[in-house]
């Protein structure tokens, strides 16, 4: 962003939030990135993947022959759509003065994302996401997504449309401690619980999404490196405070100490892991993550390559863990070649910045961005 034609009120905003984009920016290419090493490895028992791709198992992108880029999954589609909605509903609020919650605009947005895939209309298209064509693709997207948003209902943590514990929600709420990182603690994680909710009814398809939501806000508003472990602990507290009646809460906290204490051992990181789950659901998506995480807190490559190779929901976990890793260490931190051959990096790397530095217009300001507007405010563009 060229500073020097900006105001220089709203310049001295952007030199402020600019201090957060390298892990902001570190956040989604580190989780599309775990995403697309491991979607070529999702439903593939670890037995194969090591006959495939030798005793290392996976360790480098499969590039697609047609497109010649390492391809992601839903879960980076849905990440970029909540990121979408979160700008819209940021951009209503600063420039109307409206105080709809956020999940309200996320929900436009994955009916948005639905279209993509099922090719259902609806009458609220706010996603500019929509304009690029790479994401009219379907990546094997999650039964429980597809049909929570095409029942017209939208689920809550107190309304529950069905039984699912499915990872479907966690996977992509990333954004939402990005964009809420000016909120209080409790609130966004609340909050990312709710938009994990409106398609994942069970309490462990949407406590871990909240714990993710924290995890993320805490790493990406740190002045300094954080503690991982220090910020897992304080989200263990956040969440037994914000769920203390949710009667599987005890079982995804058991679930988060084991991955705590297992990343200290000497064991084999898919031993570990097989100990935790296989990551279809929820709970232990989020603890695999955890426990790469923390196991390889100082080594991008090494955790996403930990989290992808086992039996279970690869892609899920890969981008999960790098969603984490890659806000903690930042972008610059990454390798070069999870960056080189990433499918719509500029997409993305634009999403981050435009999560950095927000809604730079207010109700109260003559200042216009009409780049912002056409793709954030489509609602006063009918």
């Amino acid at each position: 962003m060229d500073k020097t034609k900006l105001p220089d009120n709203i310049s001295a905003i952007v030199t402020d939030r600019e201090k957060s984009i390298d892990r902001i920016r570190g956040c989604l290419i580190g989780g599309a990135a775990g995403d697309a090493l491991g979607y070529k490895v999702e439903f593939v028992s670890y037995d194969e993947i090591l006959r495939t791709y030798g005793p290392s198992g996976i360790t480098s992108y499969a590039i697609d022959p047609a497109s010649g880029k390492a391809l992601f999954s839903d879960d980076t589609q849905m990440s970029l759509f909540t990121a979408n909605g979160l700008l819209c509903a940021q951009t209503r609020v600063a420039l109307h003065k409206l105080s709809s919650p956020s999940r309200y605009y996320v929900y436009l947005a994955y009916l948005d994302w639905l279209e993509t895939q099922r090719g259902d209309t609806h009458g609220e298209r706010i996603s500019w996401l929509l304009d690029v064509k790479e994401l009219w693709s379907c990546r094997a997207p999650g039964a429980t997504c597809l049909d929570a948003l095409s029942s017209g209902e939208q689920g809550s943590t107190e309304r529950r449309i069905n039984h699912s514990k499915g990872c479907g929600g966690v996977m992509r709420v990333a954004p939402v401690g990005i964009a809420l990182r000016d909120l209080d603690d409790r609130s966004a994680a609340i909050e990312g619980a709710e938009i994990a909710a409106l398609t994942h009814s069970h309490s462990l398809g949407f406590m871990p999404a909240a714990f993710l939501t924290y995890v993320i806000k805490k790493i990406i508003s740190s002045d300094d490196k954080p503690v991982l472990r220090e910020v897992v602990r304080e989200a263990q507290e956040m969440i037994r405070s914000i769920f203390s009646e949710r009667k599987h809460l005890g079982a995804f906290m058991e679930l988060i100490d084991r991955a705590v204490a297992l990343s200290c051992n000497q064991d084999k990181d898919e031993d570990n892991i097989s100990r935790i789950g296989a990551g279809w659901c929820g709970d232990e998506a989020l603890a695999i993550a955890i426990y790469c995480a923390l196991r390889h807190s100082d080594d991008f490559s090494a955790a996403i390559i930990s989290a992808v190779n086992h039996s279970g929901d690869s892609d899920s976990t890969g981008s999960i863990t790098g969603n984490i890793i890659g806000a903690l260490l930042g972008y610059d931190a990454i390798d070069e070649k999870w960056k080189e051959n990433l499918e719509l990096k500029d997409t993305i790397l634009e999403i981050a910045d435009d999560l950095c530095y927000g809604c730079l217009m207010s109700a109260d300001d003559t200042y216009t961005d009409e780049s912002w507007l056409t793709k954030y405010a489509r609602f006063d563009r009918k």
